[in-house]
């Protein structure tokens, strides 16, 4: 019988490995996208608190304006 080689070639440790990198990836990629979702919002916040010093205020700035990114973009 013909057998692969490439499978008699990669062990247990390297798929465990590459599993674990796979993870890894995914969640980085996954932060990154909601970074730059919310990149805008986080500016917006970060302009009024340097305008207000008011942290509340910055707050309130990043959620509106994150609700109205969100409904804009629909």
């Amino acid at each position: 019988m013909y057998q692969f080689s490439i499978l008699n070639s990669i062990g247990f440790n390297e798929i465990i490995i590459f599993l674990i990198l796979l993870v890894v990836g995914v969640i980085i990629i996954s932060i990154l996208k909601t970074l730059l979702h919310f990149l805008v919002p986080i500016v917006a916040a970060i302009v009024v608190w340097f305008v207000t010093s008011n942290l509340i205020y910055a707050g309130i700035a990043f959620v509106v304006v994150a609700i109205l990114q969100l409904i804009l973009r629909r």
